[in-house]
């Protein structure tokens, strides 16, 4: 099991675990934008995938079995990864060798271990510190002891800021957020766990048309629901709901002629 002296809040939650669900029971089916910040309620009914969106697996709730073989077999790689291959060193006149990723050869192997699979993920889809701690420690992943996981988390190589904001364009691309909701899932303890700090840059340099998320998340509750105008615009502005400013919930509603 996770260590008790974790100092991260939660351990790994499964798939389809809902909060407060203790492991072991019969997981139910979560809302199609993953889980929310404290607090907050899932919306009336879940809404659909946009098409063509490819979900990246650092975003939601990790399958950690799929993690695993995606992670140490190479499938499913971040976009836009600088030359490929950011451990490779060509040396002069010589042939491409990978850079050891393991750290100081002086400590611990069980500690060189947890910082070369830490590398692994990072290289594989976006964490935050305290994702990627919960995936090394937990009994459902790599299992590693505190000490561990903390020196992997300690010496990985990662840009947080732009760990979140990759997790953020994920989301983007398959559903539909407004930005104070896409802010909770990337800091809720049930979502991704980044600081205040990097969610807050994620929202504020993701490529998203805020008025086009909410006209999109109108259209697939119109298709759902059949509300009304001015339920529908309830909905889309909730503290509860969708989030979305009264101007974009506004422009959203009269797209759709109400």
């Amino acid at each position: 099991m996770t260590n008790s002296n974790n100092p991260y809040a939660n351990p790994l939650q499964q798939p389809g675990q809902q909060p407060g669900q203790q492991p072991g029971q019969q997981p139910g089916f979560p809302a199609a934008d993953g889980t929310y910040g404290a607090g907050a309620l899932p919306p009336q009914e879940p809404k659909k995938k946009k098409k063509g969106g490819c979900f990246k697996w650092g975003a939601g709730a990790l399958a950690v079995l799929v993690i695993i073989g995606v992670a140490i077999g190479g499938g499913g790689n971040k976009e836009d990864t600088a030359a490929d291959n950011p451990t490779s060193v060509v040396p002069e006149g010589g042939v491409a060798q990978e850079s050891d990723t393991s750290g100081d050869p002086n400590a611990p192997v069980e500690h060189r271990n947890a910082l070369r699979k830490a590398n692994q993920y990072i290289k594989t889809m976006n964490f935050s510190q305290a994702k990627l701690y919960d995936q090394l420690t937990s009994e459902y992943g790599e299992k590693f002891p505190a000490d561990a996981a903390q020196y992997a988390i300690d010496n990985v190589e990662a840009d947080w800021n732009a760990e979140a904001l990759g997790s953020a364009e994920s989301y983007i691309k398959t559903m539909a957020f407004s930005k104070a909701k896409l802010y909770d899932q990337l800091t809720s303890d049930y979502g991704e766990k980044f600081t205040a700090e990097q969610a807050q840059y994620a929202v504020d340099n993701v490529e998203a048309d805020w008025n086009a998320e909410a006209a999109e998340s109108a259209r697939n509750y119109q298709d759902t629901m059949g509300m009304s105008g001015a339920a529908l615009i309830d909905q889309l502005t909730s503290d509860y709901g969708e989030k979305f400013t009264y101007e974009e919930a506004q422009q959203a509603v009269d797209q759709l002629g109400m």
